[in-house]
């Protein structure tokens, strides 16, 4: 993605099966981009590689089209993503939650590499599978890693392991079925970051029935937000709550008619 006079386009974009890169316009300035899959999901032996670029000054939204769905897979499947944010530049990582099947394996890498005045807002999620098919954590393993450097420097690097064989998973995670992260980070969302520190530091955010909030600073401009809760819907709500500086941002709302 590039900026071009008052707004960003894409200006390359490929893809091979079983990935598909979709472009649409929008009314905003940022450009937009969602994946999607042939077979409706991640299949076993699936591996998928994603890099994107954001040059200076530019905004992107990247999202998908729907959940990433992980079907059974005894020999597992990966996702393997790579940013590169110029000066200036804003990337929206925002998609749709994982849904990992019974008996699936999941493993998933994102590093991003920021220039020292570029900004991140990265979403990752997963919820608890099928629940209304009575899969409620029941995959065999789910593995994400999150690593972001800002000015050449590590700022961030954050793990999550979810596995069977370490003990049940349902009984472990209790009544909640989604688990979801946010990281903001660079100098352009310093005053979101403040904003949301300063939010859930008031009692009435954090803990209440069904519903986790938690928050805690990354450097001198940044935040990581967690929130658990029981439905994609209530997790979605609240998720986009927080985010609601994001329409503002690209000019646009990626969000009007999701959850």
């Amino acid at each position: 993605m590039i900026r071009r006079r008052d707004c960003s386009v894409v200006s390359r974009a490929f893809s091979t099966s079983p990935l598909r890169l979709l472009t649409p316009d929008n009314h905003g300035h940022a450009a937009w981009v969602y994946t999607s899959s042939h077979g409706g999901g991640l299949v076993d032996g699936d591996a998928i590689t994603m890099h994107t670029t954001v040059g200076a000054g530019a905004c992107a939204f990247v999202s998908t089209q729907a959940s990433t769905k992980v079907y059974q897979s005894p020999h597992g499947t990966q996702l393997e993503m790579t940013a590169e944010v110029g000066d200036t530049g804003v990337l929206i990582l925002a998609p749709d939650p994982v849904v990992c099947f019974a008996r699936s394996r999941y493993h998933q890498t994102q590093r991003f590499d920021l220039n020292e005045r570029a900004g991140l807002v990265l979403l990752d999620w997963i919820s608890s599978g099928r629940r209304e098919s009575g899969e409620r954590w029941a995959f065999d393993e789910y593995v994400s890693r999150t690593v972001v450097h800002l000015g050449g420097r590590r700022l961030v690097h954050d793990a999550l392991a979810l596995r069977t064989s370490d003990g049940d998973l349902a009984a472990r995670l209790g009544d909640y079925d989604v688990l979801a992260l946010v990281l903001i980070v660079g100098t352009p969302l310093e005053p979101v970051a403040e904003r949301i520190l300063a939010r859930v530091e008031d009692s009435t955010v954090g803990q209440t029935q069904g519903r986790l909030v938690a928050a805690a600073p990354i450097g001198d401009s940044g935040c990581l937000l967690r929130v658990a809760g029981r439905s994609v819907e209530d997790v979605g709500g609240i998720l986009v709550d927080f985010l609601d500086f994001v329409p503002t941002l690209l000019g646009d709302d990626p969000w009007a008619r999701k959850w």
